[in-house]
């Protein structure tokens, strides 16, 4: 698991793709602070599993699930990446729940400047803005974010100078394909309230209702 609070941006040094095996190869030096093989890395909000490192660089396999999945597969030598080590069970929660499986992907169709921050906008298919709500939470590679408005064909995101400064979303414009991880708390209630899980002692609206929920 993770908070979505990246703790280093790396540089990728090798991407290969095979028939038989695919891996990347990433530099970094804090998130590799500690960190042994069979450890889980997040890779711009991807879950990987470290398979070797010597402290520089470390290698992880990548499926093709992962590559349909995300914005993994346009990666190349060279690009910046954002990475978080799984969060230790006695660490601090300051971001929110980050699972680390990507539910899908979105383009970026505006960047704008706010003030001191950067409004996102992020163009995304409706099987992922259904998950998504004004003032909840979000993953933009890795990134915890607060989703600050909500269309029928994206959401917005404001981004403070420090995020800027310490993640890879300024080097992304429009038109860049992000990686997006919604909310997995608003899935498993969804799955809850589905009438095959209420026949089998799931939540229903009656429930919620009594207690205050609705």
């Amino acid at each position: 698991m993770f908070t979505g609070l990246i703790e280093e941006v790396g540089t990728v040094c090798e991407v290969h793709r095979g028939g038989s095996e695919s891996f990347i190869r990433i530099a970094a030096e804090k998130v590799l602070e500690g960190t042994k093989t069979g450890d889980s890395i997040a890779v711009n909000g991807v879950c990987l599993t470290v398979t070797e490192h010597d402290g520089k660089i470390f290698r992880a396999d990548v499926m093709n699930e992962t590559l349909r999945r995300s914005a993994l597969g346009t990666l190349k030598a060279g690009s910046r990446v954002d990475l978080e080590r799984a969060m230790p069970a006695g660490g601090r929660f300051g971001g929110h729940i980050v699972s680390g499986h990507i539910d899908g992907t979105g383009v970026i169709s505006a960047a704008e400047k706010d003030g001191i921050a950067v409004r996102y906008t992020i163009s995304a298919d409706s099987s992922l803005l259904r998950y998504i709500v004004e003032k909840g939470s979000v993953t933009i590679d890795g990134i915890s974010l607060t989703v600050a408005a909500v269309s029928d064909s994206g959401f917005t995101v404001s981004v403070i100078p420090h995020t800027a400064e310490n993640t890879i979303l300024p080097l992304l414009g429009t038109g860049d394909r992000v990686n997006i991880e919604t909310d997995i708390i608003a899935k498993y209630i969804e799955k809850l309230l589905r009438p095959s899980a209420q026949k089998s002692g799931g939540v229903t609206m009656e429930q919620l209702m009594r207690n205050g929920f609705i």
